[in-house]
């Protein structure tokens, strides 16, 4: 699972449904998560903020998010994607991270997390060394 203290990027262009991750989040006893709506918001976050895990919506108001992926990839960063169109919405070269199906509830999630928790420690001892 992902340490409760880690700065989580949430990307979701739909207001409603980035609340309803934030709360769900919280009851999880998370930080508040960092929240962008678009490519360009989300990119500034991951310049300026020490994110640990993203949690990326595919589909942003005509938007993909996959430069955001690409970001992340570059410094390392763990991500999931959450999507209403399952592994078909995904590029074949993106398909190891994990796919949380919308829609979605808290258990769920909580499995993602549990996934990311997985990503976030092979990335922390890759970034350290440890794994080489």
């Amino acid at each position: 699972m992902i340490e409760t203290d880690a700065d989580i990027l949430i990307v979701e262009d739909e207001s409603i449904l980035a609340m309803l991750l934030e709360d769900f989040l919280d009851d999880l006893g998370y930080t508040p998560p960092a929240v962008a709506s678009n490519v360009a918001q989300a990119l500034r976050i991951i310049e300026t903020r020490d994110i640990d895990f993203a949690i990326l919506d595919i589909n942003l108001g005509g938007e993909q998010s996959f430069p955001i992926a690409d970001a992340l990839d570059a410094r390392g960063i763990p991500y999931i994607f959450m999507t209403g169109y399952g592994a078909a919405g995904v590029p074949e070269r993106l398909r190891d991270h994990y796919i949380l199906q919308k829609p979605y509830g808290a258990d769920a999630l909580r499995t993602a997390l549990a996934s990311g928790g997985e990503m976030v420690d092979a990335s922390r001892k890759r970034r350290s060394g440890a794994g080489a």
